[in-house]
């Protein structure tokens, strides 16, 4: 993948974004032959989306939902942001839902609460026979399956990519044992000036994910395609992916998150990053004041990543389900997604938009993020996800900032978990 100057890829993205993105307008100019059908939005009022921060670039969300009220006045939907952090963002959708207020029309659910929400009825099934799913990726639209049913549309999805100099590295390590080597070798020349990967350890579901992605590039697993804890079966390959993490993260594995990661890898001092594939236009923006750097990137070693992203689901207690499925249905449509891709820098959920020739021509690195999300590996699709991940993390953090092994009793700990069962007290 060719290298991009520092100050030519904002103009570069930008004239793309420009010129695709009208394209886009121009060859699909409206969507309402998805919501065509009067019995869809015969249930008129306000349509309350409940969601977590809008990291698209320019707010292409709000974008695509005022896009959404100029074509329907009488059913106007509206955003309800919640933390920009995902632990808090859960609680308070959890709240909402069990105050049966009803409220809510929407839920823009992370994919690993999907199972939660479905579960325990605070979401309502979709009829497949009535939506065309061939278009959607595979691995997106199975988040938005549980128990056997369609719950959901994918709004966006997401994957880990690989930052890295590409003015101190002609290419990207292909295994996490050649990142490793380059970050002791660029540790070494600048006199520990440099650090390595910059990631996500604070604690929040950011710590799961890099630990899960170390760990899948070390050949081991923590739990298998069939849902099953196996991480005693794997425990050697896990304790060498958590202990490699360790000694490429930053000293002393700093509580980073997306943004200050970006800005540890903007300042210079990080010779790669581990971030979401909206950070790439972010970085490439000329932000006054701030440092630039040279990047290029690539997917995560070994074809590690995670898969990540959000899932549109209607609330079980709305009074308008025939207009939040309308609605849901026009924010997961080809247009839509290919705006949130153009100019939101959010990860498309539509096949189409990956193979456009506009968008490979202009966009360069959809051929590194296409190839990230085909191998991107889903978290368990269970109720009790958001347990299991804090047990998980917890263990993993003993283990990065208190040299502390893995406990005896890690398998039992998680099988509990994905059961519902509390961990003991020492374990958090």
């Amino acid at each position: 993948m060719p290298r991009f100057r520092r100050w030519e890829r904002p103009l570069a993205w930008w004239a793309a974004g420009i010129v695709v993105g009208v394209a886009a307008v121009l060859l699909t100019t409206t969507v309402t032959a998805l919501v065509d059908d009067p019995d869809r939005l015969e249930d008129n009022g306000e349509i309350v989306i409940l969601s977590g921060r809008d990291d698209s670039l320019g707010g292409q969300r709000q974008q695509l939902v005022n896009q959404w009220n100029e074509l329907h006045p009488d059913s106007r939907a509206r955003i309800v942001e919640l933390s920009a952090l995902a632990d808090a963002q859960r609680s308070e959708m959890l709240a909402r839902a069990q105050s049966g207020r009803g409220d809510i029309d929407v839920y823009n659910l992370d994919v690993t609460w999907t199972a939660e929400f479905a579960d325990a009825g605070y979401i309502q099934s979709l009829d497949e026979s009535r939506i065309p799913e061939d278009g959607f990726l595979t691995g997106p639209l199975a988040t938005c399956r549980y128990d056997g049913k369609l719950w959901a549309l994918p709004f966006n999805t997401d994957v880990g990519l690989l930052y890295y100099r590409s003015d101190l590295l002609d290419v990207p390590p292909q295994t996490w044992k050649d990142l490793e080597d380059d970050v002791a070798k660029f540790r070494a020349r600048s006199g520990n000036d440099m650090d390595g990967y910059a990631g996500q350890f604070a604690d929040y579901e950011g710590l799961t994910v890099n630990a899960l992605e170390v760990i899948g590039g070390a050949g081991g697993s923590v739990v298998d395609d069939g849902g099953d804890v196996v991480i005693e079966d794997h425990r050697v390959a896990v304790t060498e992916g958590l202990d490699r993490l360790r000694k490429i993260a930053p000293t002393g594995v700093p509580a980073l998150d997306e943004d200050s990661s970006t800005q540890l890898f903007r300042s210079g001092k990080a010779l790669f990053m581990r971030n979401w594939p909206v950070k790439f236009q972010s970085l490439t923006e000329d932000l006054e004041g701030a440092p630039r750097v040279t990047f290029d990137v690539a997917p995560l070693p070994s074809d590690s990543g995670v898969l990540g992203g959000q899932n549109l689901a209607v609330a079980a207690d709305t009074d308008r389900p025939r207009a939040a499925r309308a609605l849901i249905e026009f924010l997961t449509s080809e247009r839509s997604q290919q705006i949130l891709f153009e100019r939101g820098g959010l990860p498309a959920t539509r096949k189409v938009v990956y193979s456009d020739p506009a968008v490979r021509e202009h966009y360069e690195y959809v051929r590194t993020l296409e190839r990230a999300l085909e191998h991107a590996k889903p978290r368990p699709a269970q109720p009790h996800y958001a347990r299991f991940s804090q047990v998980f993390r917890s263990a993993v953090d003993g283990f990065l900032r208190q040299n502390a092994p893995l406990p005896d009793d890690i398998q039992d700990q998680l099988v509990g978990a994905l059961k519902g069962r509390l961990a003991p007290a020492s374990d958090h």
